[in-house]
């Protein structure tokens, strides 16, 4: 009688390693396809006759969405399991991918890179993948696996970069985003090795009884988490201007198309090893003090970046050391979210915040390209950026790590 209760275990080859092998090739597929699209921008706008505003405009309408559906999907992650949100997730980006290529006017352009890919992110995303590692890996595997799972995306931008600018260069922007669509529905076999019983859910500090709007009530109302996504807003802005408009930027400054595409591809190497060795201080030193000292950093490396003249070496460098602050605020951000609230909830509070994170990124690629238009200049948006790494210095400093206080809980 006792067996039929018995919970059920993942089979014995699901071990701590092979969940972490394929979720950081989900996170890599993921990110990957999606990072390479700044390098479209110009081709498509040339061929179509559309203003960078129009292509910019899709993109950061899908930075939105993105961010919009995270928290409800990871809302059904965290209630059903990752595979499911993965297979509808992969299956909307690859036609998303395939439908950028047969696009033929702004509208059709607006809704397969924007609503289907943007949808599509939302099921396949790093943090999806990291919310799995949370529940699936032992407690001390977290913080450097959210770090190992966070790198590979951004190796995913390093491996994807050249190779959008070789098969443009060798077939043409229609069959390479055809490419990419297939390769994104590798994520569907990979995304098996994640699954897992419902039983197996752990919470934390979490009641287990806690319902989702529960929990969004709770970190809502919590100081620390509000301080913590609206930091996390201009990581989006940055982040995202940067990889869309980057490339535009340098060919405005007199430097090759492969430059742009090198350079992006160095962002996406370094944060390999940023967002490893946050993961790693984050079990060693306050995760507050982190998150500040890459977003004040970040600001000094972007007014650096626009006060020296543009060349290839300059351009190599930034990349090397923005890289290195890149996606180095997620491992330290989904961990301060599973400190505060436990791991019951952590895929969809975590998705709450990245919401924040895109908001940022559709204003930082929208303005990006509207701005664009009507000055003929990026300038007035890499101040923006550097003026919002300050303030996100500054508001991360007072956040409290420690689990949210639960009298009820405490007393039970």
């Amino acid at each position: 009688m006792s067996a039929a209760i018995e919970p059920r275990r993942a089979p014995v080859w699901r071990t701590p390693l092979v969940i972490l092998i394929c979720g950081c090739l989900i996170a890599l597929i993921g990110f990957g396809p999606r990072s390479t699209l700044g390098l479209f921008l110009a081709p498509v706008t040339q061929e179509k006759g559309w203003g960078r505003d129009i292509y910019a405009f899709a993109l950061a309408l899908q930075m939105l969405l993105w961010g919009a559906a995270q928290p409800f999907v990871g809302g059904i992650a965290d209630k059903f399991g990752a595979v499911r949100v993965m297979w509808i997730g992969a299956a909307l980006y690859a036609l998303g991918l395939a439908g950028m290529a047969y696009a033929t006017s702004e509208g059709a352009l607006i809704l397969s890179a924007g609503f289907l890919v943007g949808f599509g992110l939302a099921g396949t995303s790093f943090t999806v993948v990291i919310g799995a590692f949370g529940k699936l890996l032992p407690p001390h595997w977290r913080s450097i696996s959210f770090g190992i799972g966070t790198a590979a995306s951004s190796f995913g931008q390093f491996l994807f970069s050249p190779l959008a600018v070789g098969l443009n260069q060798s077939l043409n922007w229609h069959t390479t985003l055809l490419i990419f669509a297939g390769i994104v529905l590798c994520i569907m076999p990979l995304s098996l090795a994640l699954a897992r019983p419902r039983e197996l859910q752990s919470g934390g500090p979490a009641a287990p009884a806690q319902s989702a709007g529960e929990a969004l009530r709770e970190a809502l109302g919590h100081k620390s988490y509000v301080l913590l996504i609206l930091g996390y807003f201009t990581c989006g802005f940055q982040v995202f201007f940067i990889t869309i408009h980057l490339p535009a930027y340098l060919v405005d400054r007199g430097l090759g198309v492969d430059i742009g595409a090198w350079t992006i591809g160095l962002i996406g190497l370094f944060n390999i090893f940023g967002s490893i060795t946050a993961g790693w201080l984050g079990d060693k030193m306050p995760k507050r003090f982190i998150l500040a000292t890459i977003y004040f950093l970040r600001a000094i490396a972007i007014l650096v970046f626009i006060l020296v003249p543009a060349s290839p070496l300059t351009s190599m460098i930034f990349g090397a050391a923005i890289g290195l602050l890149w996606l180095s605020t997620i491992p330290p951000t989904q961990a301060l979210v599973a400190v505060m609230f436990g791991t019951r909830w952590l895929t969809m509070l975590a998705g709450l915040a990245f919401f924040s994170h895109q908001v940022g990124g559709f204003l930082g690629v929208w303005l990006g390209g509207v701005l664009y238009e009507r000055t003929g200049s990026y300038d007035v948006v890499w101040y923006l950026t550097i003026l919002l790494g300050l303030f996100a210095a500054v508001v991360n400093l007072p956040i409290i790590e420690k689990p949210v206080a639960r009298p009820v809980a405490a007393s039970a």
